[in-house]
Parts: C-alpha cells; sequence; structure tokens
C-alpha cells in the first residue's frame, strides 16, 4: 500500500496539521482583530512542537493552499524552526 506524502509527510498528517491551523484561526477570528494574529502565533508557538511548525512553513511557502488568510498572516509572528 502507498500513501501519498507532502513535504516528506503522511498526506493525512499533513492535511490534520492544516485542519488543526485553520480551527485555531476560527477561534481567534472571534476575538479583536488587533490581536487575532498574535493570538494565533501565540497558540502555535507555545503549544505545536518544531516539527510541527517546520511543516507548516513547508506548506506556506509552497504557497499555503487551504489555510486561512488568519494563518498565513500570524506566520509573521510564529517561530520558525531550523530546517531538519
Amino acid at each position: 500500500m502507498s500513501h501519498d506524502t507532502q513535504a516528506g509527510t503522511p498526506h493525512g498528517t499533513h492535511d490534520k496539521l492544516l485542519r488543526m491551523a485553520n480551527q485555531i484561526a476560527t477561534f481567534f477570528s472571534s476575538q479583536p482583530e488587533a490581536v487575532r494574529a498574535q493570538g494565533v502565533a501565540g497558540h502555535i508557538n507555545r503549544y505545536w512542537e518544531p516539527r510541527m511548525r517546520r511543516q507548516l512553513f513547508e506548506h506556506i511557502d509552497a504557497g499555503g493552499a487551504g489555510l486561512s488568510p488568519l494563518v498565513i498572516e500570524a506566520a509573521k509572528s510564529i517561530k520558525r524552526p531550523e530546517a531538519a
């Protein structure tokens, strides 16, 4: 059985990360506009391990298809891990 991969990651894991990022953005979208992106970035910086953040940035660098614009905006404040 073969598995599709994206950036060296099983496709299901990749989709789960995108879904999680978008869920975080959905939660913070109810906050005042001035704190939304920082809220998303702060959550991801605190709770996502470097491997997860690396995969998120690989997806953003490849165009960010399917990500909420709020996640893209928050990426400016998300700590980019070193390459593996």
